[in-house]
């Protein structure tokens, strides 16, 4: 199982560009999965259905599963937010992992830029940026790709995944 990062500003087009990446790394026969950091206090739930209800009631974990899916969500009730590790070690073991966000953990990052966001871009504080997919020119030495073309950032991707166990330091098998 290898990690690559997604690094960028809000507004960058990071998920609209994973969007895209995504069913590009699966015609390529890969089993692809994302772990995406949310800033804010966010719920996949519904108020007033019964996995809501429960975990309301101070339920730990709640797992609703159907024929289609199944979903578990954990409550952290005051503890620490978990580290990119410790999510990676709960994750089904497939080809590639994507992580969009997580901008502090120790994983190689291809850095998200539009320079409409008007923002500055992040390669020159992040040593672990090992690319940029933008849309325009940028000057430096990393490989630089076109937002829009999938498959070069695809392959940007590929190139500088790493071994989950490589990256971060710990047997996940």
């Amino acid at each position: 199982m290898k990690v690559i990062g997604l690094a960028g500003w809000s507004g960058a087009g990071k998920t609209t560009l994973l969007s895209r990446v995504i069913p590009h790394l699966l015609d390529s026969g890969l089993r692809v999965s994302v772990i995406k950091h949310a800033h804010h206090e966010f719920d996949v739930d519904r108020p007033g259905k019964d996995s809501w209800v429960h975990r309301q009631s101070g339920a730990t974990e709640v797992l609703v599963s159907s024929a289609r899916r199944w979903a578990l969500m954990h409550e952290l009730r005051g503890a620490g937010e978990p580290h990119l590790p410790e999510l990676l070690a709960k994750m089904a073991r497939v080809d590639l992992v994507v992580v969009e966000g997580f901008k502090r953990e120790p994983i190689n990052k291809i850095e998200v830029y539009r320079a409409a966001n008007g923002k500055p871009l992040l390669f020159s504080e992040d040593t672990r940026v090992v690319g940029i997919a933008s849309d325009v020119a940028v000057e430096t030495a990393l490989p630089v790709v076109h937002l829009d073309d999938i498959e070069d950032v695809a392959a940007l991707m590929l190139q500088h995944a790493i071994a989950v166990d490589d990256v971060l330091g710990t047997d996940l098998t």
